[in-house]
């Protein structure tokens, strides 16, 4: 079942009886506020414009792109966009390429976006990162935000990996092993424990 309020507040009270530290960190958070996103296309091709730029221009990109596609991010309407007008809504040339890429890929069916809910986790990954400019990182994300799985650990997440060196009194960044054995108890709910080790860091 996918990540709601209910699944929320189950996970928050499993990891609060099995993790001490966590325990404490939720204590002062509050209950999880973790949504999914509907639009799994506008959420791909915004994990692309947000790599290697700020927060807040990434932002300003998507609104950008959004207008010049007519209000909405779809295959459809980027399909009917020039490369110079893409260009111009401030997207680099590596980028243009994937966002091409992901939209042939969906155009031709190579990948079907309203079936994926129906695949495992890995086999997720396996399909998304065959898109350029798609990696195991922004597969893990499309996982928990959009496809709402609770069990995404993203151990090659530079957030969760300062904060558990942080709350577990780490001397450095954990390693994945390491990552996996300090979250070995949050299953099945390691993407809820994902989201309060991110907001830790606020």
């Amino acid at each position: 079942m996918p990540i709601d309020r209910q699944i929320c507040a189950e996970g928050a009270r499993h990891l609060r009886r099995v993790d001490p530290t966590l325990a404490e960190v939720i204590g002062k958070i509050g209950p999880c506020t973790l949504r999914v996103r509907r639009d799994r296309f506008a959420s791909l091709a915004q994990s692309i414009l947000s790599q290697q730029v700020s927060t807040q221009a990434a932002a300003t990109i998507g609104r950008r792109l959004a207008a010049a596609a007519g209000g909405r991010i779809c295959p459809e309407a980027l399909a009917g966009l020039t490369d110079e007008e893409i260009r111009g809504a401030g997207v680099s040339p590596q980028k243009l390429r994937y966002i091409r890429d992901l939209c042939d890929r969906t155009a031709d069916g190579r990948i079907q976006l309203s079936r994926l809910g129906h695949l495992s986790d890995a086999r997720v990954i396996e399909t998304l990162t065959c898109v350029k400019g798609i990696g195991v990182w922004t597969a893990q994300m499309f996982l928990i935000f959009v496809l709402g799985r609770t069990d995404i650990l993203p151990c090659g997440d530079l957030g969760v990996q300062n904060a558990m060196q942080q709350l577990y009194g780490l001397a450095e960044r954990p390693s994945p092993p390491e990552m996996e054995a300090i979250a070995a108890l949050w299953h099945p709910y390691a993407s809820i424990g994902s989201w309060y080790c991110w907001r830790s860091l606020d």
